[in-house]
């Protein structure tokens, strides 16, 4: 049996095999988001293909009108055109594969049997694999997985190459929103904070004045007004009072098709007081964990060790507080777990387990469950449920992993930590 476990060790570490397994998951996830009956890649092969081919045609989304998404979201969807109108899934695919290609390349640059860390990357670049399969088809399916990719790598550089680390975050903020408190968190947490910050204000201007002279005009931060004037998603874990109340008394609460933006919102008595709240309410979150994290630096905590855990709190806190709750957020998840799988080994051993589970659970309800979902099945409504609170003790564990680092004096810290340079 001894000679079977080490057998079988000695293979999961050879980079020959993670790439087979890479290539099968991709396969698989884009055999069944093109397939399947529940259509889970319809927003790339119907809207994002739209966007594309009436851009080709003249009328650019963020241009010449408002648009959900910052404008540099729009070239990884041209890119998708590679082989034509016709075979647009089949496109976003090989620009999904190339874009985690170098992400696992990335991984596996530096796990020789001379690296440091090498066995913590190998195991960080299999979790990042199983995460994207029991995520489901939605992991590969929506802009997200170029944010995702772009953001694994600038967490993993962010303690030794600040200034790349907030270049790349520019742009990926530039792509989709979110990776901009992975910034703030790298400001509060490592030591070259001010190269990071000067690094991704500048990139992010040179981006937005590239953006402008395109004449994007105001229409340039259209997502803002686009994303702030939503309602509650059903699958956000604020909606989760009203789905249920919707099931045991359809009068007072119900689940309605909002056409202009493809989603489906709650309706329902305190619904739209509840949706003013979340914004705010999110933004105050990030502050909050923000000025933890400030907290726990200053009282001595190892840079390398807080930007994980804080990196993590974030992000979920972005999900537990987010009046949206689309599936494909859960990805954004995988950025601070590998984070800290490389960084911390078994000791974020909790979050990777749970991130997956979440991961898993969120496939269930989309694409598989979706319709039991709308209809308000019991059995999908307690799924649905398990999940949100699933997030929220995912939330409370990364908070708990930030403020116990506090325990670390100054006086005890050392003044070259050997973590500092593991990433690079």
């Amino acid at each position: 049996m001894g000679d079977v476990r080490m057998m079988l060790a000695t293979t999961v570490r050879r980079p020959a095999v993670l790439w087979v397994a890479f290539v099968l998951v991709h396969a698989w996830l884009g055999f069944v988001g093109l397939t399947h009956p529940t259509l889970p890649w319809g927003d790339v092969t119907r809207q994002y293909s739209t966007w594309v081919q009436n851009a080709l045609a003249g009328d650019v989304v963020g241009v010449s009108e408002p648009w959900v998404y910052p404008l540099v979201a729009l070239v990884p969807m041209l890119a998708a055109m590679v082989l034509g109108p016709e075979l647009y899934g089949v496109g976003w695919l090989l620009v999904v594969v190339v874009t985690n290609a170098v992400v696992l390349s990335y991984l596996l640059a530096r796990t020789g049997p001379g690296a440091r860390f090498g066995a913590l990357r190998i195991t960080a670049a299999w979790w990042w694999i199983g995460f994207m399969l029991f995520l489901g088809p939605v992991a590969l399916g929506r802009i997200d997985v170029t944010t995702v990719a772009i953001a694994i790598i600038a967490l993993l550089v962010a303690q030794h190459r600040p200034a790349v680390a907030g270049a790349m975050l520019a742009l990926a903020t530039w792509i989709k929103v979110w990776p901009a408190v992975l910034v703030a968190a790298m400001v509060v947490a490592i030591r070259r904070r001010a190269s990071a910050a000067i690094s991704f204000v500048a990139t992010g201007v040179v981006i937005g004045l590239v953006v402008l002279l395109v004449g994007s005009g105001v229409n340039s931060l259209g997502f803002i007004s686009q994303q702030s004037s939503r309602g509650l998603q059903i699958e956000a874990p604020i909606s989760t009072v009203w789905m249920w109340i919707a099931f045991f008394d359809p009068a007072a609460a119900s689940v309605k098709y909002i056409q202009s933006i493809n989603t489906f919102q709650v309706l329902g008595s305190g619904v739209d007081t509840a949706s003013a709240v979340m914004t705010p309410l999110l933004v105050i979150s990030s502050a909050a964990l923000l000025a933890l994290g400030a907290l726990v630096a200053r009282s001595g905590a190892r840079p390398a060790h807080l930007l994980a855990p804080l990196s993590l709190a974030i992000v979920v806190g972005l999900l537990v507080f987010n009046k949206v709750g689309s599936p494909q957020f859960v990805l954004w998840i995988a950025a601070p777990v590998v984070l800290g799988i490389v960084s911390q080994g078994r000791r974020f051993l909790a979050p990777a387990v749970l991130a997956l589970v979440i991961a898993a659970v969120t496939q269930i309800i989309y694409p598989f469950g979706y319709d039991a979902l709308l209809v308000l099945q019991p059995g999908m409504l307690l799924v649905l449920t398990l999940r949100n609170a699933a997030l929220v003790v995912l939330f409370a564990i990364s908070v708990r992993m930030v403020w116990r680092l506090r325990r670390h004096p100054v006086s005890s810290r050392p003044r070259h930590d050997p973590l500092e340079r593991q990433f690079t």
